[in-house]
């Protein structure tokens, strides 16, 4: 067995081991470090008898692509492993690599279904381009932390999947390497020597930092240091949010005692709002470090704000961060769609011709006497209700209707272990 055999067997044994899954799928793009993942997994099958499955996602980028999925295809044709190929197509929307990343866990999770574990070929040269991307960006102990080698990804419905990162320990030129020895084929993307892209720059600077004693194995040492320290900030906060917080399941909102949270360390305060805004919104990213800064201060000294898609104010006794109106404004959604502003699980016996959207003012008003009893308005006119036409049919914060008609899916319920994931 060679050295990279035995620890990418070592890293599955730490993330999966000693009962494996029956079957582990595998994202391979056709690159280098993707290709040595696959032949290191498929050898390693051989003696846990795992089954594999791969999948390769054309973004439809560069009319390469089709050609690096067949390669992919013809090399899992040749060690015996089904392949797919899946297709994603960019908006325009948004940042082109941050959009692609997203695009091809949403479409992987789809094709996924019954595997539960998902192998992705970062390697330590990505975990030290991370983190100049993020220190470039001033970024604090969570952003310059390592990628973590085993994460859950939680999905719009309530399911989830597992990542595992078995190579964040090898280097890109030693799967080059061992692919190399084996005799295996791989492309390089173009993309990686486009100084179009922040991290095609990063990379040829880094390669310039070693002569400095900044090269990719140190900048790693220092992101999983990072990572020790967040988990141990992390658990401060989990540990301040048990006896200082409140959740509030039924109005999807989250309290701290005012005094007890203004007596907090700054870093505590910081990262309880950041993961309150965060929870509440369901957003992938935490809001960005100067915002939440400025919301902070202006909290503590007794105001209110919005941001993250998410209101907070600070009461006599509490201070409280729930979903902003105005970010749910607009979202209407059928009722027999099931799902309303990605956390809302809608059931109702008659689904056929409603709609799902926020409360807002005009049921707030419809409400009457059931807003007695219920939530704030300002926190009530973001909560989910179901409507015929103009008029108001349920609103389970209210008490209005049958009851049941607006839970929570899993992922937006628990933020201790929300917390303690990030």
């Amino acid at each position: 067995m060679s050295t990279l055999d035995q620890r990418f067997a070592e890293a599955m044994g730490a993330a999966l081991g000693p009962a494996f899954p029956s079957e582990i799928a595998l994202a391979v793009s056709g690159g280098g470090d993707s290709m040595a993942m696959l032949t290191l997994a498929h050898n390693w099958t051989h003696r846990w008898g795992v089954r594999l499955r791969i999948v390769t996602v054309d973004h439809g980028l560069r009319p390469e692509a089709a050609q690096e999925a067949a390669l992919v295809r013809a090399t899992c044709n040749e060690l015996g492993h089904p392949h797919d190929i899946l297709h994603w197509q960019w908006d325009g929307q948004g940042n082109l690599m941050d959009a692609a990343r997203r695009g091809r866990l949403t479409v992987i999770g789809d094709w996924l279904q019954g595997t539960r574990h998902l192998l992705l070929a970062h390697t330590r040269d990505d975990v030290a381009e991370t983190f100049l991307m993020r220190l470039a960006r001033g970024s604090g102990v969570d952003g310059l932390s390592a990628m973590a080698p085993l994460r859950d990804i939680a999905r719009p419905d309530g399911s989830s999947f597992s990542v595992l990162r078995p190579c964040l320990d090898m280097g890109r030129d030693e799967l080059r390497h061992y692919l190399r020895t084996l005799k295996g084929a791989w492309v390089e993307d173009p993309s990686n020597q486009d100084d179009r892209y922040e991290r095609a720059r990063l990379r040829k600077l880094l390669a310039t930092l070693g002569a400095h004693g900044l090269d990719a194995a140190t900048l790693a040492q220092t992101a999983n240091r990072m990572s020790r320290s967040a988990d141990a900030l992390r658990q401060r906060a989990a540990d301040a949010w048990t006896r200082i917080g409140t959740e509030d399941s039924a109005a999807a909102t989250l309290s701290f005692e005012r005094d007890s949270f203004a007596a907090l360390d700054r870093d505590t305060q910081a990262r309880l709002l950041a993961a309150a805004l965060q929870f509440v919104a369901q957003a992938s990213y935490r809001p960005r470090s100067a915002a939440l800064e400025s919301l902070l201060d202006r909290l503590l000294a007794g105001g209110a704000g919005t941001l993250h898609g998410c209101e907070a104010r600070c009461g006599r006794s509490n201070l409280r961060i729930f979903r902003e109106y105005a970010a749910v404004a607009a979202t209407r959604t059928p009722a027999a769609a099931g799902l309303w502003d990605g956390k809302w699980l809608i059931s109702h016996p008659d689904c056929a011709d409603l709609t799902v959207r926020a409360l807002g003012d005009d049921g707030w008003q419809q409400a009457e006497a059931a807003r007695e009893h219920g939530p704030a308005h300002a926190i009530s006119r973001g909560l989910p209700s179901l409507w015929r036409g103009d008029r108001l049919v349920a609103c389970d914060a209210l008490n209005l209707g049958p009851g049941g008609t607006a839970t929570l899916v899993p992922g937006a319920r628990g933020f201790a272990g929300f917390l303690l994931s990030r």
